[in-house]
């Protein structure tokens, strides 16, 4: 599993112009996920994320976590996180996982950050085209890998 992390002042998500999920201060995951990924990358990820010390403390330092602001999180999938552009200039997208495999590890991903936050967590609409708008807050975004754990 990969993931663009964001820390915004907000963010929302839009299909078909109806917004399918918003936040206001907090994290905008892009989430992508490759054909090797298991419900062990589900649990590391969503714990990383959710306990990430992004946010700043009251002497201005990356010190907090997005529950000890009261933050919210969004989470969008987005398979173009595995693109191959080793060759040529059209990229190849063979290492994302399939729907059928990728939907149900998002979904997990999803309801795994909902219960390390306590809260729910927003999502976009997996598959569609979606418009994504933020604030990125610092600006602050960091990537992170389950395949480079070590």
């Amino acid at each position: 599993m990969r993931a663009v992390i964001q820390r915004v002042s907000k963010s929302s998500v839009k299909v078909n112009g109806e917004i399918l999920g918003q936040t206001a201060l907090g994290l905008l995951v892009l989430l992508g996920i490759e054909d090797l990924d298991n419900d062990e990358d589900v649990r590391w990820l969503a714990r990383k994320i959710t306990e990430l010390r992004i946010f700043s403390d009251s002497e201005e330092k990356m010190n907090l976590n997005i529950a000890q602001v009261g933050g919210d999180l969004l989470v969008i999938s987005q398979f173009t996180l595995h693109a191959s552009t080793k060759k040529g200039t059209r990229p190849s997208f063979i290492k994302a996982a399939r729907p059928e495999k990728a939907i149900p590890l998002y979904e997990r991903f999803v309801k795994e950050c909902e219960n390390n936050l306590g809260k729910e967590v927003s999502t976009g609409k997996f598959g569609a085209n979606m418009e994504v708008e933020l604030i990125n807050d610092g600006p602050v975004t960091i990537v992170i890998d389950t395949k480079n754990k070590a």
